[in-house]
């Protein structure tokens, strides 16, 4: 039945995306810009919508007080394309740095560039560098919220973290809070998999890192508060939820924490 229900979910997710783009797209590109920044938001509602339906998939948001107002960095954990659209709706005006290829895509590229989003080659140095952050700072300056993923890309549950340097030098360089966000939906929509699991999860705010540390010492505190909150939350969610597979990465992780755990008992 998980099976059955994973097929007619993707199915229809796939189509809705492909269909509002098609049919609203007289609307999104007449309409102000932040006006038509309602249809991507209602797409991800439709998309809640569709995983709470089909797959019996459902999840709270916890810690939306600690949004900032104004401009600010998002840094949540990436597991899954879920977390790409799923904090859309609570953002009033977000802004992606992402790889330029998907630029290139047809009508996904155009949406894109219709808002504003900042295409970098993940392989550029110097000048290129230069011209994003200041591309970045011309969107902040509008009291746009940057999305940052600090790993770079998808990791599974559990698994060792590696976060990449540059969310520092934003951080050093813009002079704006970052917020992290820990959540696990990869193990209701694991990467690399058609399958998604009905369950229910956390999606967790914390506070605000506020601007003026030194990089370096931002750097380690962002990776001890993330992960420290996301081991927690990875114990509250498989508790929560027995039935869900694990992934081998949560498995090794969560015996390491019970390790620690009896340890300090």
């Amino acid at each position: 039945m998980i099976a059955l229900r994973s097929v007619l979910f993707n199915t229809i997710f796939y189509a809705n995306l492909i269909i509002r783009m098609i049919v609203l797209s007289p609307f999104y590109f007449i309409a102000p810009r932040k006006l038509a920044y309602s249809v991507p938001k209602n797409w991800a509602r439709s998309n809640h919508w569709l995983m709470r339906v089909i797959v019996g998939t459902t999840f709270e948001i916890e810690g939306l007080e600690n949004l900032p107002d104004g401009s600010y960095i998002i840094s949540p954990k990436h597991q899954s394309f879920w977390d790409t659209y799923a904090l859309l709706p609570n953002l009033e005006d977000p802004v992606y740095i992402l790889k330029r290829e998907l630029m290139w895509i047809p009508l996904f590229g155009w949406y894109a560039k219709r808002q504003r989003m900042i295409p970098v080659d993940r392989g550029a140095r110097g000048k290129v560098m230069v011209e994003v952050l200041k591309r970045t700072k011309l969107e902040l300056a509008t009291g746009r919220q940057l999305i940052i993923y600090p790993e770079g890309t998808r990791r599974p549950p559990g698994a060792e973290p590696v976060y990449k340097y540059g969310i520092a030098r934003m951080y050093r360089d813009l002079q704006i809070p970052v917020v992290p966000i820990v959540m696990h939906p990869g193990l209701f929509w694991p990467r690399r998999s058609a399958m998604r699991y009905p369950g229910h999860f956390k999606v967790r705010i914390l506070p605000p890192i506020m601007p003026g540390m030194d990089p370096d010492a931002f750097f380690a505190h962002l990776i001890d508060v993330t992960e420290s909150a996301s081991d927690q939350l990875l114990i509250d969610t498989v508790e929560r939820n027995p039935h869900v597979p694990l992934p081998p990465t949560a498995v090794k992780r969560l015996a390491e924490l019970r390790k620690e755990e009896a340890a300090t008992a």
